[in-house]
């Protein structure tokens, strides 16, 4: 799984923070294609029919780990974005309890009360499937413009959107990549 885009241009003095510059890899979300899922707050396994991978991030300079399988190094970041076995990964004991043998290939988000401080709450780590991530619609669905976006994510429960273009490309958005409200140099 490749590093999908952040849908608004990072801030080069904040690079926690998204300028109102559309990505030009996003451009289909704000011309209305797609359709956007929420995003869920864990870690991101794999099954690949066999056997299961952790995604990881190397930082640049940083030595990868035994078996991983590197998918794609950022320009700006100098991280190489890939998958380590998951047996090898520090979720590996969180993975082992999820796991139920009905998975399917595919990727998931590990969410659980070991994972990330358990943002989604969960009562025993399991694993959500990618693929039926809740789709946002009617009074849910989220509106296409930096502005609106800001407003409708100060709101949102969760950790951000996904949106899914029907020929595989993707583009996400959080939450914690707008200033919170009334924070300071937030943008008016």
């Amino acid at each position: 799984m490749k590093k999908i885009p952040t849908l608004f241009r990072r801030d080069e003095q904040d690079r926690r923070r998204v300028t109102p510059e559309v990505h030009p890899a996003c451009a289909w979300v704000v011309a209305g294609e797609g359709v956007a899922t929420r995003k869920y707050d864990g870690t991101c396994v794999r099954f690949d029919g066999t056997r299961w991978w952790a995604r990881r991030e190397v930082k640049q300079g940083k030595a990868a780990p035994d078996g991983f399988v590197a998918v794609e190094t950022d320009e700006t970041t100098g991280k190489t974005v890939g998958w380590e076995p998951v047996e090898q990964s520090a979720y590996a004991k969180y993975h082992a309890e999820a796991v139920n043998g009905d998975e399917k290939t595919g990727t998931y988000e590990l969410c659980g009360p070991k994972v990330n401080g358990n943002p989604e709450r969960y009562d025993r780590h399991t694993l959500v499937p990618h693929e039926q991530a809740v789709v946002l619609t009617g009074d849910a669905e989220p509106p296409r413009d930096f502005d609106g976006l800001a407003a409708y994510l100060a709101e949102f429960p969760y950790e951000g959107i996904v949106w899914h273009h029907p020929d595989g490309r993707m583009a996400k958005l959080k939450r914690r990549d707008f200033p919170r409200p009334g924070a300071a140099g937030q943008r008016g």
